[in-house]
């Protein structure tokens, strides 16, 4: 398959040299310095946290023009960044495909009017990793640990056209292609889990996942605004996706706050989620502005998230750390306690 990688970001390079380790016929498309180091150096790849290091020489252009003829566009960027270019690809009329791999919340509608609904699927880049120098540090893209490529059809379902292209992209080398039939509640929940809820909330800790990990209130507020956007998806009926997520809106405060401690204190969230969100606060902003959109067409009222987006927004100073000062709604844990046990009672004295 003829594909172009337009974005040579950390997960841009990687797909761009697993899919071309695995004998498709990729071309990445950098500008200005990315450019000039890709040239020079091919994709550096260096694995955490084994320190494996490898260069990939994928073919590179930099422009993008409307004779080019390729099979598939994967356009893997920031959302805001995305949008700035719909003019520049909807001069091509040659390219059947084009799959973009990013967060969004408000859909696919910007995307189908610049280049039409036939030509236009959604997906996200199940990879992690960050850009050191002309070096991409990566997380997952091994043979133990694939970088999945997770896509879907504009409309809920599978077409027959996606099978294909996931067939071909499953090719590339620790390289996994997931069919998701609802993509774009897919994505929505995938925005309400992090962007209007921890990552504000880690700011809120200096971007420091050790201090969030001390810090409760902002483990806290990280939890509700979680809920929150749950909820306001829930309530304007969108399935909850992947399915895994049912949980959460279900799980006592107390203990989400706590395994949101274990998880934040990982050494993986330093890839997974401090390095992307050092250098992401455009793209935060467009995508909480999205989420607000969805949390006025719920009506729901959502004091958490809407006190972050304020904070984010305003830079406002970190929150003391350790700070412990927001009470835990422990009720999540006693009422259902106390009905089991009552319920115990009841059994008891019947028999």
């Amino acid at each position: 398959m003829k594909i172009l990688v337009f974005g040579a970001g950390p997960l841009g390079s990687l797909l761009a040299a697993r899919l071309f380790q695995g004998g498709h016929e990729v071309t990445l498309l950098a500008r200005g310095m990315r450019l000039r180091d890709l040239k020079r150096h091919g994709v550096v790849l260096r694995r955490w946290p084994t320190e494996e290091t490898e260069s990939v020489r994928v073919p590179v252009v930099g422009m993008f023009l409307s004779e080019d003829d390729y099979d598939l566009v994967l356009v893997v960027m920031r959302k805001n960044s995305a949008l700035k270019i719909l003019p520049l690809l909807s001069m091509n009329k040659k390219v059947p495909a084009f799959l973009f791999l990013m967060n969004n919340a408000a859909g696919p509608g910007a995307f189908i009017d610049a280049l039409g609904k036939d030509r236009v699927m959604m997906g996200f880049p199940g990879a992690v990793g960050y850009r050191e120098g002309h070096t991409i540090m990566y997380l997952n893209g091994s043979p133990d640990r694939p970088a999945e490529i997770i896509m879907g059809e504009i409309d809920e379902g599978i077409a027959t056209h996606l099978g294909k292209i996931a067939q071909e992209l499953g090719k590339g080398l620790n390289v996994k292609a997931v069919i998701e039939p609802y993509m774009d509640a897919w994505s929505k929940y995938h925005v309400a889990l992090l962007f209007p809820s921890l990552a504000p909330a880690l700011y809120l800790c200096g971007n420091d996942n050790l201090r969030m990990s001390r810090t409760r209130d902002a483990l806290v507020l990280a939890w509700r605004g979680i809920k929150e956007g749950f909820s306001v998806l829930k309530r304007l009926g969108y399935p909850i996706r992947p399915k895994y997520l049912k949980r959460f809106l279900f799980m006592p405060e107390p203990l989400a706050v706590y395994l949101l401690r274990k998880l934040i204190k990982n050494p993986r969230m330093e890839i997974a989620m401090v390095r992307h969100a050092e250098v992401i606060r455009d793209e935060i902003q467009q995508l909480n502005t999205e989420f607000l959109d969805l949390v006025e067409q719920s009506g729901m009222f959502t004091p958490t998230i809407r006190f972050l987006i304020d904070q984010f927004n305003k830079k406002t100073q970190p929150l003391p750390d350790g700070s412990r000062s927001i009470r835990l709604r422990w009720s999540e844990i006693l009422i259902p306690v106390l009905i089991i046990c009552l319920i115990v009672l009841v059994l008891l004295y019947i028999n």
